[in-house]
């Protein structure tokens, strides 16, 4: 199996535990596929780069997990026909990656 990261962006509208069930569902999509999540760093609510659907922020979370071609199909499935999700981009982590907690996000200047 290889070793990949997700980062995906969720809309504004969900509250805090609506995010967490969002993370939770897309956990749940690689372990019952046969994948392992590892790390999950969600930095919180930011400031989109660029308007996306009419909206100008949303939550930002970055996902490291183990997966086979099978959990990996799945997971983009999911990830393009949820309206949870604005943007979304997998990475395939290079086999030399050591496992390595995320750091956290430093906060954004005002």
């Amino acid at each position: 199996m290889d070793v990949y990261e997700v980062m995906f962006i969720i809309i504004p509208e969900l509250d805090e535990e609506q995010v967490e069930n969002t993370i939770s569902r897309f956990r749940t999509v690689i372990e019952r596929t046969g994948g392992e999540p590892r790390d999950v760093n969600h930095w919180g609510r930011r400031k989109l780069a660029y308007e996306i659907d009419h909206r100008t922020d949303g939550y930002y979370v970055i996902m490291e997990f183990t997966a086979g071609e099978r959990t990996l199909v799945e997971l983009k499935r999911i990830l393009r026909v949820s309206d949870d999700v604005l943007r979304h981009m997998v990475m395939k982590l290079p086999p030399t990656y050591a496992h390595k907690p995320l750091p956290e996000p430093a906060e954004a200047a005002s």
